[in-house]
Formats: C-alpha cells, structure tokens, sequence
C-alpha cells in the first residue's frame, strides 16, 4: 500500500506543475487548444507501455466506463479548468482543485459504494471549507472563476470514480486512449473555435507538459486509485495544488497572500485525517477475473509465477476464487462494499 501511497503523491507532484506552467502558455494558445496539445501529449508518452499488454475481451460495462472517464475528465474537464485559469491567478486556481476530492468523495459514496469513515469525512469537510474560504477572499471575479473550476473538478470526480473501478484496462492503456480520444476532439474543436498559435513553441512545450503532467501523473494515479480507493487517492492527489501554489509564488511572480496559507494549511489537516483512516471488518469476495497491478504478498492474489518475488508488483489479467476473511483494508478494486 505504501507504494500506491507514493504513487498518488508523484502524480500530484507533476499534476501541481501544470496549473501555473499552462497558464503561461495560455498567453499563445487558446483554452480548447490546449487541453488538445496537453492531452495528445500524454497519448504519445504512454501509447508504447500500453502496447505492452495485449488487451483481451473486455466486459462492456469496463469499456463505457473508459468512455466516460473520456468524456468527462478528458473533453470536459480540462477545457472548464482552462478558462478558469484566465480569469484567476494561477495560486488560487491551484488550490481551487482541491474541491476535486470532495466531488469525488461524494460521488463515490452516493453512486459507487465507497465506504467513507468518520475522519475521511472529516478530510472532505475541511477541503470543501478551506476552498470555498479562499473563493470568497478572491472577490466577484474569483466567484465566477471559481464556478468553472467547481465544475471542472466534478467532471474529474466523475472520471476519478469510474476508473478507479475500471479492471479491463492497464493505467498506460486508460490513459492513452483518454488521451488519444480528448486529444483530436479539443484540437478539433480548437481549430474551428480558436485563432491557431503563432509559432511551434508553445506547441511543442504544451506536448512535453502534457506528457509529464497529463500522461505520466495519470498512469501514477490510476494504479494508486485502483488499490487506494477514488476518495483516498484523491484526498492524496489534493497535494498537487501545494506543488502549483509553489511554482506560482516562484516563477510568476505571484503575490503570496494569507489567505492562501491559511487554505494550505486547512487542506494538509485533511491529508492527515485520510491518512489516520482505517476500516476492518470480516468480508467475502465473490469469484472474479480482471485486469489490474498487483503482488501476491497481499492475501489476495495466490495464483504462481515461477521465479517472481512476490513482493513484484505485475498486471496481467488473473482470476480469483471466491474468499473470506478479515483485514484493515480500503476501497480498491477488490473491496467496493
């Protein structure tokens, strides 16, 4: 569990840089633009780890869940988030996506049967408070501002929940289609709506953004939210916009403001709670096969490989015979009760 942990909090960490880097590339290419460059970057950047696993048949529910994750979290998501991000300082964007962990927490508690204790609560009330505290600081501007990045985030609390419980797909192949697919429908709809840029520069510096912060952050997340949980993994991700309010301050030049570091400090209470979180009970899992990471010094994945530790974290597709025990766990792939 350790390494998914570390897993989520890396592709915070790369996710946190893109809210101040885009905004700067925001000066030359348009909102729709954009998020096309961004995605499309993070397809080719994982287009040859997901060939590496041939992809067998699929369940038809696995494969409109990728289309909804598609939909809301690679067309929607980031072209609301961008236009946000003209009309507020890229420090407070940043941490305006905090709010994405709460949508994703209640989504996951009233659609996809994520269990939430008391102290995630908790994590999900003072992220709400500390967010909605920074929006009213902002003034008019920072409430209209804020109203697209709120939406923004409960497109991605849609995606979040839906792959979080996708097993018909490895992260590198979720996330290269994601982005193959988000990719062509925002440059498309980019090419009729918005001027094209000048020169090749932002392009090209959009695509390398894209990759590390769209492409490689999101293959992090995706296998962290598979054996974390949406809501835990998100209240992880929250970090991203500590990342973004740094390199705000540092490289734009932007002012640091009070209220800021009285939400950053909300928001990291939140962090900790999720983290002093636990859940145990006995439980049965019925017979399935699926698609997903994982080791078998875990108490869940008894099949053999000859010659591989097992504490090697592999993905291939495996079945499980029905089980029953009882263990600390949390809401992954295998725990949906």
């Amino acid at each position: 569990m350790a390494r998914a942990w570390l897993d989520c909090l890396i592709a915070a960490a790369l996710f946190g840089v893109a809210t101040p880097a885009s905004k700067v590339l925001l000066h030359s290419v348009g909102a729709q633009t954009l998020a096309g460059l961004l995605y499309l970057g993070a397809a080719v950047v994982t287009l040859p780890f997901a060939l590496r696993t041939p992809l067998k048949a699929v369940q038809r529910l696995n494969v409109l869940r990728l289309a909804g994750a598609v939909l809301f979290g690679g067309v929607v998501a980031p072209v609301l988030l961008l236009t946000g991000l003209k009309l507020a300082p890229a420090s407070s964007t940043s941490l305006w996506l905090n709010l994405e962990g709460t949508a994703t927490a209640l989504l996951s508690f009233l659609f996809f049967r994520e269990h939430l204790g008391a102290r995630v609560w908790a994590a999900v009330l003072v992220m709400f408070g500390a967010s909605a505290f920074l929006s009213i600081a902002e003034g008019a501007g920072g409430g209209v501002a804020a109203l697209f990045v709120v939406m923004a985030c409960f497109a991605w609390g849609v995606d979040n929940n839906l792959t979080a419980v996708n097993d018909g797909f490895t992260p590198a192949q979720m996330t290269c289609i994601k982005g193959l697919v988000a990719g062509a429908v925002n440059l498309g709809l980019g090419a009729v709506l918005e001027p094209m840029p000048a020169s090749s520069s932002p392009v090209l510096l959009a695509l390398v953004l894209g990759a590390l912060s769209y492409g490689v952050s999101l293959v992090l997340y995706i296998g962290g939210a598979q054996r974390l949980g949406a809501t835990r993994s998100q209240v992880l991700f929250s970090t991203a916009p500590f990342m973004g309010l740094l390199v705000s301050w540092m490289i734009l030049d932007e002012p640091v403001l009070a209220t800021q570091l009285l939400a950053g400090v909300m928001m990291a209470v939140g962090v900790w709670l999720v983290q002093r979180a636990s859940h145990t009970h006995a439980h049965v899992h019925p017979a399935l096969t699926h698609t997903h990471k994982h080791r078998h010094d875990d108490g869940h994945h008894t099949h053999a490989h000859p010659g591989l530790a097992p504490d090697v974290e592999h993905t291939h597709a495996h079945e499980h015979e029905a089980l029953e025990h009882d263990h600390p766990h949390v809401p992954d792939l295998h725990h949906r009760h």
